[in-house]
C-alpha cells in the first residue's frame, strides 16, 4: 500500500537528459532556418542564373573568337584570290564558315575558318613553286 518512490536508473536519466537536450536542439533549429530557407531558395534559382549567365559568356567569346576567324579567312582568300591562286576547298570552307557564324554555330566556323585561311596561304605559297612542264 505504500509504493516506494520511483528511482531512476542511469539509463533512465542519462535518456532523459538525452531527450531533453534533442528537445531543446530541435526547438533552436526551429526557429532559426527561418532566415534560412530564403537563402536555400535564392541558391538554388542563382545557381541556375550563374549557369546560364556563364553560358551566355563564353558563347559570346566564341561568338567573337568566329568572327575574327572568319575576318581572316576572308582577307587570306581575297589575297589569294588576287594572285589567282586561290583554291576550290578554300572557297567552299569559307562559305560553309559564313554560314556556320549565320546559324550561330561557333565552334564550326571556328574550324571551317581556319582550314579556308591555311589552304589560301598554301594556295599563295604554291606560287613561290616553279611550274610543272
Amino acid at each position: 500500500m505504500f509504493d516506494p518512490p520511483y528511482v531512476c536508473s542511469r539509463a533512465e536519466k542519462a535518456f532523459r537528459v538525452l531527450a531533453l537536450a534533442a528537445t531543446m536542439l530541435a526547438g533552436c533549429a526551429a526557429q532559426e532556418p527561418a532566415s534560412e530557407p530564403s537563402a536555400a531558395g535564392q541558391a538554388p534559382a542563382a545557381a541556375p542564373a550563374h549557369d546560364e549567365a556563364a553560358r551566355k559568356a563564353e558563347q559570346a567569346k566564341l561568338g567573337a573568337e568566329a568572327r575574327a576567324m572568319l575576318a581572316q579567312a576572308e582577307t587570306d582568300v581575297q589575297r589569294a584570290r588576287s594572285k589567282r591562286a586561290l583554291w576550290l576547298k578554300a572557297w567552299q570552307d569559307l562559305l560553309a564558315a559564313r554560314k556556320a557564324v549565320a546559324q550561330s554555330d561557333y565552334e564550326n566556323a571556328i574550324v571551317l575558318a581556319k582550314s579556308a585561311s591555311d589552304l589560301a596561304q598554301l594556295g599563295l605559297e604554291q606560287l613561290a613553286y616553279p611550274a610543272v612542264k
